[in-house]
């Protein structure tokens, strides 16, 4: 299966590239521990750097880059990026924009005083047919002194334009540079299908399943990674 990524021939080999979540992890998960002592208990015990769970949503689908460096100082915004004319399709040559807070009024993101930026995508994304995309922020970077807003697209039909990426931006303390690269969403394929929920008690069977496989959890480590994780 095969995501594919359009930009303006201006462009080619000026923008960083979208990349597999998989190559995307932030140094602070590469250098941190696998294991760190529990105080309560007094044994060591696994961090998260060893929940499947946790690495799999960060490793999931792709990530989309920050377009230049952007500088943040006292709340004010400021770029510099020298992209070549638009010869052929237009394009925006901001790394964000803003909405304005009335579009969320309402909601818990609304500040009267207060814009939500949006990160501008250079990028086109089309996927195959019968798929979505999920855009979300990237996943357990609370590092990121921003909130990207969840949506989903059809990009198996909508495929001819841009999709830009509304954000919150929580740490009004923040001063510094969101380097060029930096991850301002993640996309993940998902199949348009219907579901209906289904409830229901456990029979004996099932009973004695889950008693079984959460006693083996409490017995060994690392059970789901070993044995159930694709």
């Amino acid at each position: 299966m095969t995501l594919k990524f359009r930009c303006p021939q201006e462009l080619d080999g000026l923008l960083p590239l979208p990349i597999p979540a998989t190559r995307g992890l932030p140094d602070w998960f590469k250098t941190m521990p696998r294991q760190a002592l529990n105080p309560t208990v007094s044994i060591e015990d696994d961090t998260v750097k060893r929940c499947p769970p946790f690495i799999d949503a960060m490793t999931a689908g792709f990530l989309i880059p920050l377009i230049c460096d952007v500088r943040v100082e006292s709340g004010e915004f400021t770029w510099d990026n020298d992209l070549p004319p638009a010869r052929g399709v237009a394009f925006e040559r901001s790394p964000i924009g803003f909405h304005p807070a009335s579009q969320v009024i309402g909601s818990p993101l609304f500040d009267q005083d207060r814009l939500l930026i949006k990160f501008h995508n250079l990028w086109t994304i089309e996927v195959p047919a019968g798929y979505s995309l999920l855009f979300t922020h990237p996943a357990n970077r609370f590092d990121l002194p921003f909130t990207t807003l969840t949506g989903v697209v059809d990009c198996d039909r909508y495929h001819d334009t841009r999709i830009h990426f509304p954000a919150h931006w929580h740490n009004a303390a923040f001063n510094g540079v969101l380097s060029k690269g930096t991850p301002v969403a993640q996309c993940i394929p998902i199949k348009r299908e219907a579901w209906t929920a289904e409830t229901a008690v456990f029979i004996a069977e099932e009973a004695m399943a889950n008693r079984d496989l959460s006693e083996r959890i409490r017995r060994e480590k690392g059970v789901y990674r070993r044995h159930y994780r694709v």
